[in-house]
Protein backbone atom coordinates (compact mmCIF):
# COMPACT_ATOMS: atom_id res chain seq x y z
CA UNK A 1 0.00 0.00 0.00
CA UNK A 2 2.63 2.41 1.21
CA UNK A 3 4.16 2.37 -2.65
CA UNK A 4 0.50 3.09 -4.06
CA UNK A 5 0.33 5.79 -2.33
CA UNK A 6 3.41 7.59 -3.23
CA UNK A 7 2.46 7.13 -6.58
CA UNK A 8 -0.80 8.47 -5.71
CA UNK A 9 1.01 11.74 -3.63
CA UNK A 10 3.38 12.01 -6.35
CA UNK A 11 0.62 12.14 -9.14
CA UNK A 12 -1.64 14.56 -7.41
CA UNK A 13 1.54 16.96 -6.33
CA UNK A 14 1.47 18.64 -9.46
CA UNK A 15 -1.57 21.30 -9.79
CA UNK A 16 -3.01 19.75 -13.63
CA UNK A 17 -3.21 16.57 -12.44
CA UNK A 18 -5.23 17.64 -9.43
CA UNK A 19 -7.82 19.75 -11.86
CA UNK A 20 -7.49 16.34 -14.48
CA UNK A 21 -8.66 14.05 -11.21
CA UNK A 22 -11.47 16.49 -10.16
CA UNK A 23 -12.88 16.70 -13.15
CA UNK A 24 -13.10 13.52 -13.49
CA UNK A 25 -14.81 13.13 -10.33
CA UNK A 26 -17.92 14.17 -11.65
CA UNK A 27 -18.18 11.65 -14.53
CA UNK A 28 -15.78 10.50 -17.19
CA UNK A 29 -14.49 12.50 -20.19
CA UNK A 30 -12.16 11.92 -23.04
CA UNK A 31 -8.59 13.49 -23.34
CA UNK A 32 -9.99 16.41 -25.30
CA UNK A 33 -12.53 16.99 -23.17
CA UNK A 34 -9.70 17.28 -20.66
CA UNK A 35 -7.65 19.32 -22.61
CA UNK A 36 -9.64 22.38 -23.03
CA UNK A 37 -9.49 24.45 -19.84
CA UNK A 38 -5.55 23.94 -19.94
CA UNK A 39 -3.09 26.30 -22.24
CA UNK A 40 -0.95 22.96 -22.82
CA UNK A 41 -0.24 21.23 -25.73
CA UNK A 42 -1.85 17.78 -26.04
CA UNK A 43 1.23 16.11 -25.92
CA UNK A 44 2.00 17.60 -21.98
CA UNK A 45 -1.26 17.07 -21.42
CA UNK A 46 -0.83 13.47 -22.19
CA UNK A 47 1.87 12.85 -20.05
CA UNK A 48 -0.43 13.71 -16.99
CA UNK A 49 -2.00 11.34 -18.11
CA UNK A 50 -0.12 8.91 -17.80
CA UNK A 51 1.72 10.06 -14.92
CA UNK A 52 -2.04 9.42 -13.36
CA UNK A 53 -3.18 6.39 -14.96
CA UNK A 54 0.83 4.94 -13.86
CA UNK A 55 -0.46 5.82 -10.32
CA UNK A 56 -3.54 3.98 -10.27
CA UNK A 57 -5.87 6.93 -9.83
CA UNK A 58 -7.72 6.75 -13.08
CA UNK A 59 -7.48 4.04 -16.25
CA UNK A 60 -8.03 4.99 -19.76
CA UNK A 61 -9.71 2.91 -22.41
CA UNK A 62 -9.46 3.88 -26.35
CA UNK A 63 -13.09 3.90 -27.78
CA UNK A 64 -12.64 4.06 -31.76
CA UNK A 65 -10.26 7.28 -32.46
CA UNK A 66 -11.02 8.85 -28.42
CA UNK A 67 -9.27 8.11 -25.70
CA UNK A 68 -11.13 7.73 -22.76
CA UNK A 69 -10.14 8.36 -19.17
CA UNK A 70 -12.25 7.82 -15.90
CA UNK A 71 -11.28 7.75 -12.06
CA UNK A 72 -10.50 4.88 -10.15
CA UNK A 73 -12.53 5.44 -7.31
CA UNK A 74 -11.27 2.20 -4.86
CA UNK A 75 -7.29 4.13 -5.54
CA UNK A 76 -8.81 7.01 -4.02
CA UNK A 77 -10.44 5.56 -1.66
CA UNK A 78 -7.09 3.52 -0.35
CA UNK A 79 -5.53 7.44 -0.34
CA UNK A 80 -8.59 8.70 1.48
CA UNK A 81 -8.08 5.83 4.17
CA UNK A 82 -4.67 7.00 4.79
CA UNK A 83 -5.70 10.05 4.83
CA UNK A 84 -8.43 9.44 7.65
CA UNK A 85 -5.98 7.27 9.83
CA UNK A 86 -3.39 10.00 9.93
CA UNK A 87 -6.11 12.88 10.60
CA UNK A 88 -7.01 10.86 13.70
CA UNK A 89 -3.67 10.61 15.51
CA UNK A 90 -3.04 14.13 14.46
CA UNK A 91 -7.02 14.61 16.25
CA UNK A 92 -5.69 12.56 19.51
CA UNK A 93 -2.58 14.53 19.80
CA UNK A 94 -4.06 18.16 19.39
CA UNK A 95 -6.66 17.00 22.00
CA UNK A 96 -3.87 16.07 24.01
CA UNK A 97 -2.20 18.97 24.05
CA UNK A 98 -5.21 21.49 24.28
CA UNK A 99 -5.66 19.23 27.75
CA UNK A 100 -2.25 19.57 28.99
CA UNK A 101 -2.67 23.31 28.32
CA UNK A 102 -6.35 24.06 29.49
CA UNK A 103 -4.40 22.31 33.13
CA UNK A 104 -1.85 24.45 32.70
CA UNK A 105 -4.21 27.52 32.77
CA UNK A 106 -6.11 26.23 35.66
CA UNK A 107 -3.01 25.75 37.95
CA UNK A 108 -1.45 28.84 36.27
CA UNK A 109 -4.95 30.77 37.84
CA UNK A 110 -4.74 29.06 41.02
CA UNK A 111 -1.27 29.82 41.75
CA UNK A 112 -1.82 33.41 40.78
CA UNK A 113 -4.90 33.74 43.28
CA UNK A 114 -2.38 31.75 46.11
CA UNK A 115 0.43 34.90 45.39
CA UNK A 116 -2.24 37.29 45.74
CA UNK A 117 -3.52 36.55 48.93
CA UNK A 118 -0.30 35.54 50.19
CA UNK A 119 0.58 39.52 49.63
Amino acid sequence: MTNQLDLAFGALSDPTRRAVVMRLSTKPASVSELAEPFAMAMPTLLQHIRVLEASGLIETEKIGRVRMCRLRVEAMRETEQWLGMQRAIWERRLDRMEAYVSDLQSKEKTNGARRRIKK
